[in-house]
């Protein structure tokens, strides 16, 4: 598979920074002690987020470390084509920027980080026991990528997951796999530059070691497989016989599925391929692969690159909506209809519900509703009830035009032709009874529109779900309108939830 995630470029900064090694950390026990969190939210212990704790900031780490990988200036000006939320962060900032990152993987549904270790005592090994203190407050576990740091040998690796094991075994956060012998999880980066990985039988016992392949002639010795690369997940290469292969000897296979990748702020003048978000349309492809009948069904664990290699911009980690001006930033705004601020959390929210299709069922449902999570526009927007509201899998939050300036319209990008022959739409449970007036209509190329249901009124009433359907003969569409003429209990269009079936 093609290595476009460079060791070179990833370790560029660690060099340039002229740290090798950081001072002697606080042992496991000593981590700084704080407030419990909240009850954790229901999180699947199957899906991985690869983790990045390689950041620091002047009021922290002392000086800023990987935000100006690329020869940027930080604050302002950083080596990502995204920008953080939090803006440039530290990874030490335990009770800060780790806090909130635990939140918000939480609200993910992902219960497991990969956390990025470069070996013993390098930086990331002595931030391990404050962020495993602190992931355990919110009920998130920690797995171990182990990166490919120089001199590494397939007997350093044993070494590692050694030490490991005995310096944060201990910790309530550290992840073991209970359907594997609850083993702990360890995932090789590059770990087709060595050949022979006989030393691994050592450790097999009580950790399952990830290949970086799919070649499954390269992973003898090894617990499982994993692919990393956000760019391959959209297409899936080898991803069936990796599957077949680890089901029929008893290994964990994980693919990786992430939203997109765009380097070029990160390392000036490469070459190397971007893969653009969509909207939110990558995201969904790659966990569609991951999941599919014809990549083997539903695999052992997913992998997600990553909450937050912002070098790389694959990020989950919200990123801002108004970046700092004049350094040609990129935002999350348009994924899954969303717009502004509520676009920043929403890679996290589409996330939880991919995990919740996984989790729930062996293969995505036979009907899937085509149009949950997908790019969503409207005519207009009343306050902040943004189109995004209608199918962002919530209830309770609703999407309301202009008042009083009918007609008005809501429009779901499919993302691709498809057979279409059903509609759902639904208001806040406790609204009260009303009836709006509307089509449906459908196109191939969001310009020529033709009717698929005529103009009538439709009741939503709370005794039945405040739900209607329309049917429909099924058509080949891709994007699917709502055109709304009149509305009996306000006047605007509204919709908390805009489903769209193939039958």
């Amino acid at each position: 598979m093609p290595n476009w995630r460079s060791v070179t470029a990833a370790t560029v900064l660690l060099l340039a920074s002229g740290l090798t090694s950081i001072p002697a950390q606080p042992a496991l026990a000593s981590a700084p002690k704080a407030a419990p969190a909240a009850a954790a939210a229901h999180t699947s212990s199957d899906v991985h987020l690869f983790y990045y704790p390689w950041y620091g900031s002047p009021t922290t780490y002392g000086s800023y470390r990987h935000w100006q990988q690329g020869g940027h200036t930080p604050p302002a000006d950083i080596g990502a084509n995204l920008y953080p939320k939090l803006g440039p962060y530290d990874s030490g900032d335990l009770p800060g920027a780790v806090t909130q990152h635990m939140r918000w993987i939480q609200q993910s549904g992902a219960g497991v980080i990969v956390f990025s270790w470069w070996g013993q005592g390098s930086y990331e090994d002595g931030l391990a026991a404050g962020v495993l203190a602190t992931a355990a407050r919110f009920g998130i576990k920690v797995a171990w990528h182990l990166e490919p740091y120089t001199g590494r040998t397939a007997a350093s690796t044993v070494a590692d997951v050694t030490y490991i094991n005995s310096r944060y075994g201990s910790s309530p956060a550290f992840y073991r796999d209970a359907a594997h012998g609850n083993r702990g999880a360890f995932y090789v980066f590059n770990s087709l530059d060595i050949t022979d990985w006989t030393a691994l039988d050592q450790v097999s016992s009580t950790s399952i070691v990830l290949a970086q392949t799919t070649d499954t002639s390269k992973v003898a010795h090894f617990g499982g497989m994993y692919t990393y690369d956000a760019i391959a997940g959209a297409t899936a290469p080898g991803w069936r016989g990796a599957s077949d292969y680890c089901k029929a000897n008893g290994l964990v296979w994980a693919p990786s599925v992430g939203p997109g990748y765009i380097d070029d702020r990160a390392v000036p003048g490469n070459t190397s391929p971007t893969l653009g978000r969509n909207n939110g349309a990558t995201y969904d492809t790659e966990w569609q692969n991951a999941l599919s009948a014809a990549n083997g069904g539903a695999p052992s664990w997913v992998s997600v690159t990553s909450f937050n290699e912002w070098h790389e911009g694959s990020v989950l980690e919200p990123a801002s909506s108004t970046p700092p001006a004049g350094n040609g930033y990129e935002t999350f705004n348009g994924a899954y209809g969303r717009t502004g601020t509520a676009a920043e959390t929403a890679y996290l929210d589409r996330t939880k519900y991919w995990v919740d299709q996984y989790t729930g069922t062996s293969t995505p449902p036979a009907n899937p509703d085509l149009a949950a999570g997908k790019a969503i526009t409207s005519s207009s927007h009343n306050q902040n009830y943004v189109a995004g509201n209608a199918n962002d899998g919530n209830a309770g939050t609703y999407w309301e035009s202009a008042n009083n300036a009918f007609p008005q319209s809501i429009t779901v990008d499919l993302g691709a032709v498809t057979s279409v022959g059903k509609i759902v739409l639904k208001l806040p449970p406790s609204w009260g009874t009303r009836t709006q007036t509307l089509s449906v209509l459908g196109s191939q190329n969001n310009s020529a529109y033709s009717t698929l249901s005529g103009s009538r009124g439709y009741t939503f009433n709370p005794g039945s779900g405040n739900t209607a359907t329309a049917t429909f003969t099924a058509s080949s569409q891709r994007y699917i309108r709502l055109l709304i003429t009149g509305n009996t209990g306000w006047p605007a269009g509204q919709v908390s939830d805009f489903q769209v079936y193939r039958t």
